[in-house]
């Protein structure tokens, strides 16, 4: 427990600054090198493993092909989804706005080593469609489950404790999301906020929310134009 509490800690305090230092680049995985702002070396994700290379390589084939129409995050904002799944060892993450399952791809390459599962929400028919078969060829389809439907209906049925969520969907239901989803947020779990640069104007009632609740800790990152808050629940 002592060590879920100091790990929890750390990620609120160290996100905001690692987050900035992520480059704003057009490759998947944030390949490239120099540029304002960005890493001196080239910086892409490296398979530690064959699940791995499977996951990264659909991802590559989705950023290449599928990402049209489907508002993705940035592969950075990707990248650290997975980071913090992992290195807060989440067990349940929740995920609101699946698309084609880019990001929850994403989170799923940390939940793959934690042993953690993936819940995530799509009002979309097509889109969810088609991140069910992104999550099959990328072999997680035990570890994310796609619930179809109205969130702010389906998050009722949603069963608790979740370490992290992130959402990235309807701007006007932020605040709803979060009402619902913090009392099964488990102390010391995160949530991750999608767009709070890009959309700050239709997100001040949860910018209210999350800064003047003190049971919370709030950071905001802004390592490409769209920039993500980062949550704490405080124990």
């Amino acid at each position: 427990m002592r060590r879920r509490t100091a790990l929890g800690v750390a990620v609120a305090a160290v996100t905001a600054g690692a987050a900035r230092l992520m480059a704003a680049q057009d490759a998947p995985g944030g390949q490239g090198r120099g540029g304002a702002g960005g890493p001196p070396v080239e910086n892409k994700p490296l398979p530690k493993n064959d699940a791995e290379k499977k996951i990264l390589a659909v991802l590559d084939d989705m950023f290449q092909n599928q990402r049209r129409g489907m508002m993705n995050v940035p592969p950075d904002d990707g990248r650290l989804l997975r980071l913090l799944a992992e290195f807060g060892g989440a067990k349940h993450t929740v995920e609101i706005g699946t698309s084609n399952g880019y990001s929850g791809l994403w989170t799923c390459l940390g939940l793959a080593a934690t042993g953690g599962k993936l819940s995530t929400h799509e009002i979309d028919g097509p889109r969810a469609a088609l991140a069910r078969e992104n999550f099959k060829r990328a072999g997680v389809e035990k570890i994310a489950t796609l619930v179809e439907g109205d969130a702010h209906k389906e998050l009722a049925k949603l069963e608790g404790p979740v370490d992290m969520v992130f959402i990235d969907a309807d701007k006007e239901g932020y605040t709803d999301y979060l009402k619902q989803l913090l009392p099964k947020l488990r102390p010391g779990g995160l949530i991750l906020a999608h767009n709070v640069t890009s959309h700050a104007q239709a997100l001040a009632d949860y910018f209210k929310a999350i800064t003047a609740n003190p049971e919370l800790e709030t950071v905001f990152a802004n390592p490409h134009a769209a920039g993500i808050s980062l949550t704490l629940k405080k124990r």
